[in-house]
């Protein structure tokens, strides 16, 4: 064509049908999601899918309580979006998935804040009225309800927003009260006295979900307790050898009259505040039946004679101290002693008979406090990996000690106060704090080693950084403390006709792991079971005011071990119900209420009301009877789903769940657990407001919108810790960019389908056909990963569906066909039909990832002011889509297509061609299923170039070949004709039609507009 016929060719740009949308190429999220918020809320999407869902399956997906004291952070983001997938793909998938959110109201979190105010404005929390404070502790947590609540809406978590469940609701609390009075009446509530975990700052117990380790230096030393009974005195023999034969020969007997001087057992202790209050000196029997090894080493506990001693050290020349004989290099050095001897063996009858002396006896001061024999114990705790071998045993502040005490009738001691100070007629001591209220250490510790030193016990001292247990909520150091508490026994046997799964707590708890629970990931269940299994009692008790109370009355005079301690009457527990139904829990509270409850059933001067209040942790265990059970929207059995929350869990929530409902139920009240990680900063540490790195969900949502935080989710292995930060958001967005164009164009494409050009499978080309064969296949695979809770894999699978098979391949071949063939053939209808399928199943499946992206594609669609995309299930797809052989078909030609996209890549970036419609190419195929595949379809349209030429010859030595696609080469021609004014082909019959500048398609298309 000459140039001066190109000046005449007609404009045939508005005979393409290119893509027509309003739909935006830049999202806008930040301003436009709170618009589909407020349209959510005014069509209640929520509430009109329950109407809906009658009759289906339900799904429960129980919610575990954030604490209702502060804004969201990250890992709150993580946590409710995760629920909200799984919320969404569930019912989306056929069931009726119902999520009713909830709040965790009462307990130290609230009342230390409270406690804060009064403190800053000088008040004493103690003068006020306790149900006014606990006024200001409900006030305070329904301010945060309001505020969180509104956070998490706005993150597009959807839910029962306008009728949570709260555990300080009326309801909630009553139940409480009745769970915990099953306990009461099932027996497996008792009073005991044992050390727990205390907070001296708090002043309160703690349980191990509320305890957090971190590093902290502590007081390390090493103290003589001289030996006043038990050990032979042989130091008149010659030689070690003959000493140790010499022992052998000594009876029991024989001991009572030696009382050798100048002798001590030496222990070591990171706790030197324990130290008045101990009652005995545990050995390892291991240790002590060892011998000599082999070769001659010392293996077990040796008498050691101190000679020459450094400058500053403590020890004294000639001293004998008996230690475990692995251990005896690092007490040496540490009493800076210049060398010793080992003068022998010490065997196990002796240690089983010897007494020794409290390392404070007859120190001025005392009032003979400490002048009592302190008994050596057997203990399987005791090892020679650090330490002396020696563990010096205060009962009433650790439970190894406890136990041993237990085991041994050690007396118990109540010298520590419940604010972390001496009792105040302690000798020398009293009064003196062991944590100060601020958190830091007191003078407790360094007094003590300070009058050890004076009294000639302590042989060395040091410091030591360790990780040691910390308040979760003040961060202050904890305290092991013996307290008289109250307990739920979870291996006393319960009579409860509740046994299918075993009669205590624990047996029941562990058959539930093992027998009713699915646990991802599958780790999940080795670390509750281990927990459990290996758990102390749970401690119920509370010192605290905001709460709710123990509901049980205890006899006056009367000791825990008595049969009538406790008052058991389902006529007072009823009574006890409905005044909490009435008026909530404050009612315990109310002047003259032990009296109404006992009224005609039992004489309330007989009795005394328990005014601790409950764990926190049995708050949210019961959950599952005031949500689940108890509401509409829940299940008679009161058993959900699925629970979701953090690693951390296992110890706290998830296990205080299963603990509680084992006892009042019988079993766990979940059928599924899953678990997330933690959240950290780009360079994988843990956000902390020091160092900078913290991620506020509300700023995210502010600069990128929601669905960018919640695409991150989805992009993430949450069964590990999962990092966050400015680049990875900026990858995330481009990701999110790459989709949004793929909707954008899909929508473009489907402008004025209507379904008179539907076509069905059978009629369309094999492109379409394989097309639909991959939408089985993604329905399979969407489906059971959001069945498996695997939201990272769906959506790699759909974003990589999207990026190579759509937009890499089928959309870049059938742009062509989309803008360039007539409106009625048979290829375009097939094309649009295809498209129409596509955008409703990646709508739908992507909606529960990206519920307002999703929205907008939706509605841009099909505007309708009460429709969503959210009211609509996944499509339903038909299984005769499935082609296998078709599909192992178009992998030949997606490989061969591959091999000559890349030769043409070449040509383009030396300028030789700038499209690929320039090239002409040679295909030579040596497969002969591969050239038959290549001949059976349209492989000059599949590689989008005007003229293409398949042949079996072998291909020459200047072919363009792939090392992943052997037997094919490319060999480069140039596309000969002119180029077609409309569709851009280079073809031999341009211009030689009745419309000019066209080729033979676009004329007759031409001749149909």
């Amino acid at each position: 064509m000459s140039a001066d016929a190109s000046a005449e060719t007609p404009d045939y740009r508005d005979t393409v049908f290119l893509p027509q949308t309003d739909f935006p190429m830049r999202a806008g999220l930040p301003a436009r999601e709170p618009e589909w918020l407020a349209r959510w809320a005014r069509i209640g999407i929520y509430d009109t899918l329950r109407e809906r869902g009658q009759g289906r399956t339900p799904f429960i997906l129980h919610d575990g309580p954030p604490y209702a004291n502060g804004h969201l952070h990250i890992g709150h983001a993580l946590n409710k979006v995760l629920k909200d997938f799984i919320v969404r793909s569930q019912q989306m998938m056929g069931r009726d998935a119902r999520y009713v959110p909830g709040w965790d109201c009462h307990g130290l979190p609230i009342e230390w804040k409270i406690e804060e105010q009064y403190r800053q404005k000088g008040q004493d929390k103690d003068a006020v009225d306790i149900v006014e404070f606990r006024q200001e502790c409900r006030r305070f947590a329904d301010h945060w309800i309001d505020v969180q609540r509104d956070e998490f809406k706005r993150l597009g978590v959807t839910g029962k927003w306008d009728d949570p469940y709260l555990t300080m609701n009326y309801h909630a609390e009553a139940v409480i009260a009745a769970e915990f009075m099953k306990l009461l009446m099932n027996g497996s509530l008792y009073q005991g006295s044992k050390p727990v975990m205390w907070s001296p700052v708090e002043k309160t117990a703690l349980a191990e979900a509320e305890v957090e380790y971190h590093d902290h230096t502590s007081h390390t030393i090493w103290v003589r307790f001289p030996v006043v009974e038990g050990l032979a005195d042989l130091d008149g023999l010659s030689s070690s050898v003959e000493r140790d034969e010499d022992l052998n020969r000594l009876t029991t007997s024989s001991l009572d009259v030696l009382e050798p001087t100048n002798v001590s057992v030496v222990i070591w202790t990171t706790t030197p505040w324990t130290i008045p209050q101990n009652r005995g000196v545990a050995y390892s029997p291991q240790i002590a039946a060892d011998q000599f090894t082999a070769d001659g080493n010392n293996a077990g506990y040796g008498l050691y004679r101190v000679g020459e001693v450094m400058a500053n050290s403590t020890a004294k020349p000639s001293e004998r101290l008996l230690l475990a004989d692995a251990l005896a290099d690092s007490v040496k050095a540490a009493a800076k002693i210049e060398d010793w001897e080992r003068i022998r063996s010490v065997r196990p009858f002796e240690l089983e008979n010897m007494k020794l002396a409290h390392p404070l006896r007859g120190v001025e001061g005392a009032r003979g406090e400490w002048d009592y024999d302190v008994p050596m114990l057997p203990g399987d705790h005791v090892t020679d990996e650090a330490g002396t071998g020696f563990v010096h045993t205060a009962p009433s502040h650790g439970d190894d000690d406890y136990q041993l005490g237990l085991k041994h009738g050690l007396p118990m001691t109540y010298n520590v106060e419940p604010d972390g100070t001496y009792r105040a007629d302690l000798p020398i001591f009293g009064g003196e704090a062991i944590v100060q209220p601020d958190g830091k250490d007191g003078p407790a510790n360094v007094s003590v080693i300070k009058n050890l030193a004076w009294a000639g016990a302590l042989l060395a001292k040091g410091k030591i950084k360790h990780s040691y247990p910390h308040s979760w909520r003040s961060k202050a150091p904890l305290i092991y403390r013996n307290t008289a508490q109250w307990f739920a026994a979870i291996d006393k046997p319960l009579d409860d006709g509740m046994g299918e799964y075993g009669d205590t707590i624990r047996s029941r708890a562990l058959t539930s792991i093992d027998r009713l629970v699915r646990w991802t990931p599958k780790s999940g269940r080795n670390r509750i079971h281990a927990m459990v299994e290996n758990r102390p009692d749970w401690v119920l008790s509370r010192q605290r005011a905001w709460g709710v109370p123990l509901t049980c009355f205890v006899r006056r005079g009367a000791r825990p071990d008595d049969a009538d301690f406790l008052l058991r009457d389902a006529r007072v527990n009823d009574r006890i119900v409905a005044a909490f139904e009435r008026d909530g829990a404050d009612a315990w509270y109310r002047d003259g209420f032990k009296g109404e409850m006992l009224g005609g059933i039992a004489d309330p001067d007989d009795y005394d009301q328990v005014m601790d209040v409950l764990d926190v942790w049995f708050d949210s265990g019961s959950t599952h009877a005031f949500v689940i059970r108890d509401r509409a929207d829940g299940s008679p059995d009161g058993i959900a789903d699925l629970y979701l929350e953090g690693t951390d869990q296992h110890r706290g929530w998830f296990q205080s769940s299963l603990l509680q409902a084992s006892a009042t139920k019988g079993r766990a009240p979940y059928k599924g657990v899953l678990t997330h990680g933690f959240t950290l900063d780009e360079k994988g540490m843990k956000m902390s407001k020091s160092l900078g790195n913290t991620i506020v969900p509300a700023e995210v949502v502010e600069q990128y919108g929601a669905d960018i935080l919640r695409l991150w989710v989805a992009q993430v292995d949450y069964t590990a810790d999962s990092r966050i930060g400015k680049e990875i958001l900026k990858g995330t967005a481009d990701s999110y960019r790459r989709l949004r164009n793929t909707l954008r164009f899909l929508l473009g494409a489907l402008a004025g389908f209507d379904e008179a050009e539907r076509l069905e499978p059978a009629q369309m080309p094999e492109l379409e056909q394989w097309l639909l064969h991959r939408l089985a296949q993604l329905d399979h695979l969407v489906r059971k990963g959001y069945d498996a809770y695997d939201f990272q894999g769906v959506f790699q699978t759909l974003f990589q569906f999207c990026t190579v098979d759509l937009s890499a391949f089928y959309f870049d071949i059938r742009k062509d066909a989309l803008y360039c063939d007539a409106p009625d053939s048979a290829r375009r209808r097939a094309v649009r039909t295809v498209m129409d399928i596509l955008y409703h199943r990646l709508v739908t499946w992507l909606a529960p990832i990206l519920p307002f992206t999703m929205e907008d594609v939706w509605l841009s669609r099909f505007p309708s002011e009460a429709d969503s995309v959210h009211l609509h299930d996944f499509p339903t797809t038909p299984a005769d889509w499935l082609n296998e052989p078709l599909a192992a078909k178009w992998d030949h030609v997606r490989r061969a297509r591959r091999v000559v996209t890349a030769a043409l890549e070449i040509k383009r970036a030396d300028k030789t061609i700038g499209a690929s419609l320039e090239a002409a190419p040679i295909v030579h195929v040596e497969n002969p299923e591969t050239l038959d595949a290549l001949k059976s379809v349209n492989f000059t349209d599949m590689c989008i170039v005007s003229d293409l030429a398949l042949t079996a010859d072998p291909a020459p030595n200047e072919a363009f070949r792939m090392a992943e696609a052997p037997g094919l080469g490319v060999v480069f021609e140039l596309a000969e004709g002119e180029k077609c004014q409309r569709c851009w082909k280079i073809l031999p019959d341009v211009g030689t039609h009745d419309h000019p500048g066209v080729c033979a398609r676009c004329d007759s298309v031409l001749d149909r507009l």
